[in-house]
């Protein structure tokens, strides 16, 4: 057994350069624990996507109505062309601000009610009723209370059925299967859940 005393070898760090520090666990402060509360609640989340989603849809809007190639009178003048493509970006990106917060607030609100209402159903079939059907649905993942691929599907179902309603049942649908299948493929491509 080598002496604890010795000279490191040559070409070796010392003792002091290979010993890590391990940094003491910081416990969340009182107004740390409050702020995530505040931000686990649905209604929050879901004001904020749709905030986000809006901002988001304005700035598309005004890039997108920029490229946009209006046809013009040749007897307009330089200040009405400026003024016709200013209201052009501007209903535009009304239009896709709308949609975006819209989608966003929709998608956040079924993401984290269905989140929290598999919760509240596994935490009744865990402990008060017992119900043998509810315990068969529930058997393979009893503690369904956290952020997955499942939550993400039926939220984005959710909101490609919802935003699409407009155009009927057959247009839901398939508004439903698309944008779930999307959520699914952003999912999967930032591969949040292993």
């Amino acid at each position: 057994m080598a002496d604890a005393n010795a000279e490191p070898a040559a070409g070796s760090s010392s003792s002091n350069e290979s010993v890590t520090q391990i940094e003491p666990i910081r416990m969340p402060t009182i107004e740390e624990m409050r702020a995530q509360e505040v931000w686990n609640n649905c209604a929050v989340k879901s004001v904020a996507s749709g905030v986000m989603g809006g901002g988001l849809g304005l700035m598309m809007g005004l890039f997108l109505g920029a490229l946009d190639n209006p046809i013009t009178n040749d007897t307009m003048t330089g200040r009405q062309q400026f003024v016709f493509t200013a209201k052009q970006m501007g209903s535009r990106s009304w239009s896709s601000c709308k949609t975006f917060a819209v989608m966003g607030l929709v998608f956040s609100a079924a993401e984290c009610i269905i989140e929290k209402v598999t919760h509240i159903i596994c935490e009744l079939s865990n402990h008060y009723f017992k119900v043998l059907t509810v315990d068969l649905l529930l058997s393979k993942k009893k503690a369904r209370a956290k952020h997955d691929t499942t939550n993400t599907a039926f939220a984005g179902c959710v909101t490609g059925g919802s935003m699409s309603a407009r155009g009927g049942p057959k247009a839901a649908c398939i508004g439903c299967a698309g944008f779930a299948t999307f959520s699914v493929l952003i999912e999967k491509f930032f591969d949040r859940h292993t």
